[in-house]
C-alpha cells in the first residue's frame, strides 16, 4: 500500500514528505482552500424581527407625524399585519396608517382614492388625526378638490376632540374672516385652553388668537378669557 501511494504521489508530482510532515489542522479550523483572486461572498445581515405596533404606540407616532417613516425604517415588514388590522379588524389607527401608506405610496403602489377612503373610515370612527388630516386636505386641496364646507366640518370635530393641529388650522381660517362667526367662540376657547409645550407653536397660537379676537365682540373675548382663567 505504501509503495502504491508513493508511486501515485510521484505521478502527480507531489512530495510524500509533505503529507507526512504537514501538521493536522486545528479542530474546527476552516480547511477549505482559498483560490488566489477568488472574491469573498458577503452574506446579507438577517432582517430583525419587528413586532406589530401597539395602538398606543401607533397613536403616538401618528401625532408626531412619524408613522410613515417608521414603516419605512422597518423595511415594510409589517404590511400584511397593518392591512389585516385595517381591513378585517377595522382598528381606526390602522385604517389611518394603511390609508396614508396608500395615499403616499409607502410600501404600496400609490392609490390616493383608496387611501382617502380608509382615512375617511378612520375619521368615521372618531379618530382625531384622521378628522384633522381630512379637514386640512379639503381646506388646502391636497389629494382632493378644495371644499371649504367639508374642511370646516372635519376640522371643527377634530378641534373639539383636542387635536392641536386642527385647532390651529381652524383658528387660522377664522382669523382670516372666513367661516361662520357662530363658530369663532368655540375655536377661540379650544385653542386658548390647549396645553402647548413647543415655544414656537405657543407663539403662533397666541398670534392667531389675537387676530381672531379682532373679529369678535370685545365682551365675548373678555368672557372667554375669564372663563379660561377660572378653568
Amino acid at each position: 500500500m505504501i509503495i502504491r501511494f508513493s508511486a501515485l504521489c510521484i505521478l502527480l508530482g507531489l512530495s510524500v514528505t509533505t503529507f507526512a510532515n504537514e501538521p493536522a489542522p486545528a479542530p474546527g479550523a476552516d480547511t477549505a482552500p482559498v483560490l488566489a483572486g477568488e472574491p469573498e461572498i458577503e452574506t446579507a445581515p438577517p432582517l430583525r424581527a419587528i413586532q406589530i405596533y401597539s395602538q398606543d404606540l401607533l397613536g403616538q407616532l401618528i401625532v408626531a407625524n412619524k408613522h410613515l417613516q417608521q414603516v419605512k425604517d422597518d423595511d415594510c415588514q409589517l404590511v400584511a399585519d397593518i392591512e389585516a388590522r385595517a381591513k378585517k379588524m377595522e382598528v381606526p389607527v390602522y385604517q389611518f396608517l394603511y390609508g396614508d401608506m396608500l395615499a403616499w405610496g409607502v410600501c404600496y403602489d400609490r392609490d390616493a382614492p383608496l387611501g382617502i377612503h380608509y382615512i375617511e373610515r378612520a375619521a368615521s370612527q372618531g379618530l382625531p388625526a384622521a378628522l384633522e388630516q381630512l379637514g386640512r386636505y379639503y381646506h388646502r386641496g391636497i389629494l382632493v378638490q378644495k371644499n371649504f364646507d367639508r374642511a370646516i366640518v372635519y376640522l371643527r370635530e377634530a378641534a373639539s376632540l383636542g387635536n392641536l393641529r386642527a385647532q390651529l388650522e381652524l383658528v387660522e381660517i377664522f382669523a382670516a374672516g372666513q367661516g361662520s362667526p357662530y363658530d369663532y367662540a368655540d375655536a377661540y376657547r379650544w385653542l386658548s385652553e390647549a396645553v402647548i409645550a413647543d415655544k414656537a407653536t405657543h407663539q403662533r397660537a397666541a398670534k392667531l388668537l389675537a387676530q381672531l379676537a379682532t373679529h369678535m365682540p370685545p365682551e365675548v373675548v373678555a368672557e372667554l378669557k375669564q372663563a379660561s382663567i377660572k378653568g
